[in-house]
């Protein structure tokens, strides 16, 4: 199958699409002027607070005129605009893909070369989030504005958090001589050149991050997005893995209620051996990273989010010190301070002050506005190669009836993608009738293996009906997802039981339901038959939830207060239960109150998760075991959006391997 680089299939559409649009754009863009100046939200309204009242008064009654009058005059050639573009929406393709050929050339070999240098398995690292990109009048019902700002700085954060280089922490301890195995997420190190071992002592304050300036700092983004562009190599040697430990009398003082507060010195021992080429990230942390993911207008690079505490044996020799490495860390729970209360809960789960480090696939929601994705994807090309965006119908499209926004899902992928396709849903109702919401299936091309054949995985990204109490309509949607995943599957398999052209090694769905799995409510959605057929890996049965799971849906209102305006801010309070009831929207029950804040009576779980990923191990390969090695609730798009990300890593291991 043949990807869409275009949006029409010939340059006359395109320029007659272009054309329609400039005549059109004026017309929406002072519309939503105009309805926005009307919506402040709660952070502009605190910006205004001191200022006296008739200030904003005045300023409405001056620009309210001219927008209408500009308006007025701009309906003409709108609607002039609009008997050209609507029919040629019918030869409009269903996505534009997106790729950097200089850069995707030289890492496609290397990345589907690691399969056959790893034998035994691998693991693959997805993310999703609803990123609430509506026009600014939209998005303004859901307390955010600015949109076209928001979609460049979510994609900076993206980017900055997933190129991270990913440290292991093991705690020295008598009691306990295991050391679990490193994962298969790559162990990149920030330093380049040197292939000696090297350490680094540094005292932990009690703090969710550290921070370490090195050389390479202050880089502004201008110089890295050249250097990217170019396709040159951004660091040599950043392939040795660092691992941290921690020794035995500093490990006393790590209790399980203070992940944040550890005292004493780490060791930072940067090894010179150099892992299997799977292991070794393809896009390599750029040169200065031109920001940090927490705060719109800092300048240092976020360079760490995630710490493994584990408990480990053995001593570490110390080396010469190295003070010029910076690293910017969270710290999550220790694993073995983790009551396990079921035996299938043996993943690794934490709430992340960034997205993990070798992010491989990013499904987004909402990406409705088309400057926007252009931003957005923009900046996730500063990591990921490969980017379908628009993707969606406008217009009279066969029986979805009339669409003025597109599906608003984006993927992004630093794996080749071999297929797509999407589909609509047909029963939209009310106002979510206006946006083709559906479906986006994706087959991406990880490996090969020592005999040739080709290892794929299937990813399919979705955002379901979202008006309360229409459950009905929702149940429909996710049956003919299941219909879809399964045509998609067979139209674009080259396998047969004679003759196996390719290995599927995953299966995995990830969206925005727009239903959890606690509220009476969405009773029906719980029993669906997709839940028996893919695995949820926050879900223990109908109506429960694993304890560490949390709701992924923020209370509007509460989006700029102090206490969780910065990814540090919101990852403890959401770490906190009464954080939690404090930020995020809880199940409906007969009790429950509009207002959030304050609330007394009792609440189910914690909070309603509605973004979720789910994967299947029906039709994979046999040879191959899938397991969720980590699961992570994200607050670096703290400030930006009213969903909180979520992540998951599996591991694809082989029966040997696991035996």
């Amino acid at each position: 199958m043949v990807l869409y680089t275009t949006p029409f299939p010939s340059n006359f559409f395109s320029f007659l699409h272009s054309l329609s649009w400039a005549l059109i754009f004026p017309c929406c863009w002072l519309g939503d002027r105009l309805l926005a100046s009307f919506l402040p939200t709660t952070y502009e309204k605190r910006q205004r607070s001191d200022d006296p009242c008739y200030i904003q008064v005045l300023f409405i009654i001056i620009t309210t005129p001219i927008y209408l009058a500009l308006l007025v005059s701009s309906l003409p050639f709108a609607f002039i605009g609009f008997l050209v573009w609507s029919p040629i929406q019918a030869a409009r393709r269903p996505y534009v893909y997106s790729h950097i050929q200089e850069k995707a050339c030289a890492t496609e070999a290397k990345l589907l070369a690691e399969w056959r240098a790893t034998s035994s398995g691998k693991s693959f690292c997805f993310g999703t989030a609803n990123v609430c990109l509506l026009p600014d009048s939209m998005a303004r019902f859901n307390n955010l504005f600015n949109t076209q700002a928001r979609a460049k700085e979510i994609g900076r954060r993206i980017r900055n958090g997933a190129s991270r280089p990913q440290i292991k922490i093991y705690i020295d301890s008598p009691t306990n001589t295991s050391i679990s195995a490193a994962s298969f997420s790559s162990l990149v190190s920030p330093q380049g050149g040197d292939t000696s071992h090297r350490a680094v002592n540094v005292g932990m304050k009690r703090t969710t991050s550290m921070e370490y300036k090195g050389e390479n700092f202050g880089v502004n983004s201008c110089e890295e997005g050249r250097n990217w562009r170019n396709g040159g190599d951004t660091a040599d040697g950043e392939e040795s893995p660092c691992i941290i430990r921690i020794s035995g009398e500093d490990s006393d003082h790590i209790s399980d209620t203070e992940t944040d507060a550890i005292s004493g010195h780490v060791n930072v021992a940067c090894l010179a051996e150099i892992e299997t080429d799977f292991q070794k990230s393809p896009t390599a942390n750029h040169k200065g990273k031109d920001a940090d993911g927490g705060s719109l207008d800092s300048c240092t690079a976020s360079r760490e989010s995630l710490f493994k505490v584990r408990m480990a044996d053995g001593a570490v020799d110390q080396s010469s010190v190295n003070n010029k490495l910076l690293y910017k860390t969270s710290i999550i729970k220790k694993a073995t301070a983790r009551k396990k209360k079921h035996m299938d809960d043996i993943l690794d789960h934490d709430i992340s002050a960034f997205f993990p480090a070798n992010l491989d696939f990013l499904c987004l929601q909402e990406v409705f506005d088309k400057r926007a994705a252009e931003k957005l994807k923009e900046q996730l090309h500063f990591y990921f190669e490969y980017v379908l965006y628009d993707v969606g119908v406008y217009g009279c499209h066969g029986c979805c009836g009339f669409k003025f926004l597109n599906s608003g899902l984006l993927f992004a992928s630093r794996y080749p993608i071999l297929d797509a396709t999407y589909h609509c849903y047909p029963n939209g109702r009310g106002i979510d009738a206006l946006a083709a919401k559906g479906a986006l299936f994706v087959k991406v091309q990880v490996g090969t293996t020592p005999q040739g054949q080709r290892i794929v995985g299937y990813i399919s990204c979705t955002h379901l009906h979202a008006l309360a109490g229409d459950a009905v309509t929702r149940c429909e949607q996710l049956d003919m997802l299941q219909e879809w995943v399964c045509e998609f599957r067979k139209s674009t398999s080259s396998s047969s039981t004679a003759n196996q052209e390719e290995l599927v090694v995953f299966d995995v769905i990830c969206g925005d339901l727009n239903f959890d799995n606690c509220s009476s409510e969405d009773k029906l959605e719980q029993q669906h038959s997709l839940f028996t057929h893919y695995k949820d890996p926050c879900r223990l049965s109908q109506g429960e939830e694993k304890p560490w799971a949390i709701g992924t849906l923020l209370d509007p209102e509460g989006l700029y207060d102090e206490e969780v305006c910065s990814p540090d801010n919101m990852q403890k309070v959401l770490e906190n239960e009464e954080g939690r009831k404090e930020y995020l929207v809880y199940p409906a029950s007969k009790n429950h109150c509009p207002n959030q804040k304050g609330r007394k009576v009792p609440l189910k779980g914690s909070g309603r998760r509605v973004d979720y990923m789910l994967f299947t191990e029906e039709g994979l390969n046999m040879e191959w075991k899938v397991d969720v090695e980590e699961y992570s609730f994200i607050t670096q798009l703290a400030g930006l959006t009213d969903h909180v990300p979520v992540a998951m890593r599996l591991t694809v291991s082989t029966g040997e391997e696991e035996s």
